[in-house]
């Protein structure tokens, strides 16, 4: 028998969000992978001091990276870590091949969207698999999301 998901679960929680992620990229799919961090980089995120916004993911000798990604140093600790260095990201090798695929041969970009722990407490990252945006596409999703908005306001009127 299948346990029931708890609506509030304490465990789950967001640390870090990249908002302007699909602003700026159109985003195909997105796909979880663990991190591999020390032990003070996870005391540091549960007390919610990180950013991935200016952060990318990268396919390098057959490993994926997270560059750029900030974590705040935890002030308790005996051995402390650098804010910004590259994290090792777990994926399994069916992903990882698709993955050196779609940025080399199709050109995407690997995005960081969201830094989180999942219901068991264990750090995760979900990455987009995204396109960059030219500023007319970006105008044209800011006048299709405009016109929604309008559009529910004058039904919202009319009833």
């Amino acid at each position: 028998m299948a346990k029931k998901k708890q609506k509030s679960d304490p465990n789950y929680k967001v640390i870090a969000e990249n908002r302007r992620a699909r602003f700026d990229y159109a985003i195909e799919d997105d796909i979880e992978c663990g991190v591999i961090l020390t032990g003070s980089e996870v005391k540091s995120l549960r007390e919610n001091s990180a950013n991935v916004a200016e952060s990318y993911a990268a396919v390098e000798d057959g490993e994926l990276w997270l560059v750029n990604s900030y974590i705040a140093p935890y002030e308790r600790a005996m051995f402390p870590h650098m804010e910004r260095r590259r994290r090792k990201l777990l994926v399994s090798k069916r992903e990882l091949s698709r993955l050196w695929n779609e940025t080399q041969r199709k050109g995407m970009t690997l995005v960081p969207m969201v830094l989180y722990f999942n219901h068991k407490g264990i750090a995760k990252l979900k990455i987009g698999i995204a396109k960059g945006k030219k500023t007319v596409d970006k105008r044209a999703t800011e006048a299709k999301r405009d016109w929604n908005r309008q559009k529910q306001r004058l039904l919202k009127q009319n009833s």
